[in-house]
């Protein structure tokens, strides 16, 4: 496990602790307001007491001050004053708390012991008595989800650290705003709008395996090693350029294509790259510091923004001369439906280019990433692979035809959908290693959670690395790798053990468009070649890292051998 700081500094606590009062009212009080207010009664008392001067005065109330604020937040009010002391505890002395658990070790796999160990709902500290809650609780999560989604917005914090790559798209709308974006966006994403699209998912897939096919035969070897996970993030950037923007990218063709490289950039894992966005989460200031890392992600945004706005520009022309033939992808579609909606439901401009941020930040790397952990998956269990193989022979004969996988009316027939065994090593594989591991939540008023009294304020985690792999609800196996479960679901299973794409209306909208994608990128592949796990490094599995995905340090090499006709 290799320590990403940008998960130290979402986890850390945010400068703030709330004192209860008798009528469930809450006041922040932060530590340096509060040595301030110290500061300043240490200068009144040193001006008008006849034996203490203000530096002997400050000299005596400042040490104290911070020893008492100290012993107060980190010890009496977790234990007795908080209203959340009575909800289960992971044992630990809050100064530190759970610290050096939670940063040393993969994201979620220390709430997953706790969850096992204390319960669906468990409270941990963060240094100084700062408190979070981690909840898998069924009920609970309907709540959150469900039945009360917009009491529970992403923190402040956490949406200002991804605003620079992802924009305030429908990914970091909150409130009345996310509702208007959501409407907006869900019918570009029906399954009709799907699978019109469907040519380009197969045209960028087949690519990819042809350029595979190119490489491999230029090495003059019977199998090749790639870095799976690089080539997956240009198929995927690809369609998502095609598909969603109706944009030609072209990054499998050029690599070095300046978007492509922005978010190299962008999720660049060197040292002084995790450092800086690390300390982002605490302060925008160390944007401005000289630094290469701060270079590259304003470099990366310019790009990215500069083609967001090229695009939009694009789509209201099209829209303005009727070019209906041309309004099929999705942003296209959103631009046409966006002037006929009414004044209340319209998107300015400003929020279309946030949508296509979005689109192309979030919409290409997840996919890329599931892809790359089922493939290597496939290869750590060739049964599993095998199964997979025939069943796509069985029903998509003409991918295994060098001639007949390009024809178009055979492309046209396909449905991924008729697969139900690849259908199920998808969900299994995006269990077993969710591309979103986490996400934090702040409640905005107060509320009820598997029957204790949650407080506004309350920083909340939902974590799929957690739940996704609880034998509560998926039984003894929940942590092995194990498609056919999804056939013979345990009693305990609800839809919440699965928080991959997260559920009600703050879950994934693209989640059909991502699925669709993944299945043809695999038929693709495993029509073509066979996977083997690349003995020359350590096990990616052994090296994940967060950083709006998780994924791992060095990607995910594998060995590639063409199929034996």
């Amino acid at each position: 496990m290799t320590l990403s700081l940008e998960s130290v500094a979402n986890l850390l606590p945010s400068g703030s602790q709330s004192i209860a009062l008798p009528s469930r009212m809450t006041v922040q009080v932060g530590f340096f307001p509060f040595i301030g207010l110290v500061a300043l009664a240490g200068v009144l008392v040193g001006r008008h007491s006849p034996s203490l001067d203000v530096g002997t005065a400050l000299k005596i109330l400042l040490p104290s001050a911070t020893v008492l604020y100290t012993i107060y937040y980190s010890w009496i009010y977790p234990f007795y004053v908080s209203p959340l002391r009575h909800i289960p505890t992971v044992p630990g002395f809050p100064l530190w708390g759970q610290f050096f658990t939670i940063i040393t070790t993969e994201v979620g796999v220390a709430q997953r012991e706790w969850h096992q160990k204390y319960g669906p709902i468990v409270r941990y500290f963060f240094p100084f008595g700062s408190e979070r809650l981690s909840v898998a609780d069924d009920d609970a999560i309907k709540q959150m989800t469900v039945r009360n989604p917009y009491n529970y917005p992403k923190p402040d914090r956490a949406r200002a650290w991804m605003r620079p790559v992802l924009g305030d798209g429908v990914l970091l709308a909150e409130g009345h705003t996310h509702v208007v974006q959501r409407k907006a966006l869900t019918p570009a994403f029906s399954i009709t709008s799907i699978r019109s699209l469907m040519p380009i998912f197969w045209a960028k897939s087949l690519r990819l395996a042809q350029l595979w096919e190119q490489e491999i035969k230029e090495s003059r070897s019977d199998s090749k090693c790639f870095e799976v996970l690089e080539w997956l993030n240009r198929t995927t950037l690809d369609i998502i350029g095609r598909a969603g923007l109706g944009t030609d990218i072209d990054s499998l063709d050029h690599p070095e294509t300046p978007l492509r490289d922005a978010y190299r950039r962008c999720f660049d894992f060197n040292l002084q790259a995790r450092i800086i966005n690390g300390l982002a989460a605490f302060t925008t200031l160390v944007r401005f510091l000289p630094a290469r890392a701060n270079r590259d992600i304003q470099t990366a945004r310019n790009i990215i923004l500069s083609k967001a706005s090229q695009i939009i520009q694009e789509k209201q022309t099209d829209a303005d001369k009727k070019q209906e033939s041309r309004q099929k992808d999705i942003i296209g579609l959103i631009v046409r439906d966006n002037m006929a909606a009414s004044k209340e439901d319209t998107l300015t401009v400003e929020t279309m280019r946030d949508q296509v941020m979005t689109f192309l930040g979030a919409g290409h790397d997840t996919t890329a990433t599931s892809v790359a952990w089922t493939l290597l998956m496939l290869a750590k269990h060739p049964d599993v692979q095998t199964k997979s193989r025939e069943e796509i022979r069985s029903h998509m004969p003409f991918l295994f035809d060098q001639e007949a996988r390009y024809n178009k009316e055979n492309i046209d027939k396909a449905d991924v959908d008729l697969l139900p065994y690849l259908e199920d090593v998808c969900k299994e594989s995006l269990r077993y290693i969710p591309s979103i591991p986490m996400t934090v939540r702040k409640t905005i008023a107060d509320d009820t959670l598997a029957g204790y009294h949650i407080p506004a304020g309350t920083t909340i985690y939902l974590m799929a690395n957690a739940i996704n792999r609880l034998p509560m609800y998926w039984g003894d196996t929940a942590d092995k790798f194990d498609p056919s479960r999804w056939r013979d679901l345990p009693p305990t299973y609800t839809t919440n053990a699965f928080m991959t794409f997260l559920q009600g209306p703050r879950g994934c909208v693209g989640r059909k468009f991502a699925e669709v994608e993944m299945k043809t990128i695999l038929c693709s592949l495993l029509s073509k070649f066979h996977f083997e796990q690349d003995p020359s490094v350590q096990d990616p599995e052994e090296l994940k890292m967060w950083r709006l995905v998780l994924r791992p340090r060095d990607g995910v090499s594998l060995k590639v051998s063409p199929l034996k006709v």
